[in-house]
């Protein structure tokens, strides 16, 4: 197992794979989060983005389940976003107290430049595996994913 380039406090000694998650988890979203002000984004605001490009007109109530970020966030991000040209929320023909979101060509146009940034991020974060290492983080990393939630949803059966 390689040796942690930084210091590691003794009591993460307890917690190893749970620490280096962190470190991991850390390191990822302060690169991407640089790559995100290059494209005038604050972080979040890609995933809402991306949500919309797969599927344009969902309600807010949709995109705060789809990118799983609280309420306050996600309005604050949409403000930010409709401020910068990029969306617009329209009152839902149906209930005019539902929130309705659309890209607008600015928006739309980001489709390639947030692609390009995956890869990009992509490119840097498994760029020391080989393709089989990178396969098996990725399955490793949602079983974990799966295992912290399943967990959640049974402690919050038993209580």
């Amino acid at each position: 197992m390689p040796v942690p380039t930084h210091h590691t406090p003794s009591t993460a000694g307890e917690g190893p794979m749970s620490y280096a998650i962190f470190q991991l988890a850390r390191a990822h979203r302060a690169r991407a989060a640089a790559m995100l002000r290059e494209m005038n984004l604050h972080p979040g605001q890609e995933l809402l983005l991306m949500q919309l490009l797969d599927r344009d007109g969902q309600t807010q109530s949709e995109l705060l389940e789809s990118v799983g970020l609280d309420h306050s966030t996600v309005s604050k991000s949409l403000r930010r976003m409709q401020d910068a040209g990029l969306l617009v929320r329209e009152p839902a023909e149906h209930d005019r107290r539902v929130m309705v979101v659309h890209l607008t060509d600015k928006g739309r146009a980001m489709r390639e430049p947030i692609a390009a940034m995956w890869r990009a991020l992509e490119e840097i974060s498994a760029r020391d595996l080989s393709a089989h290492q990178a396969e098996s983080f990725v399955r490793v990393a949602y079983a974990i994913t799966d295992a912290i939630n399943n967990r959640d949803i049974a402690a919050g059966e038993s209580e």
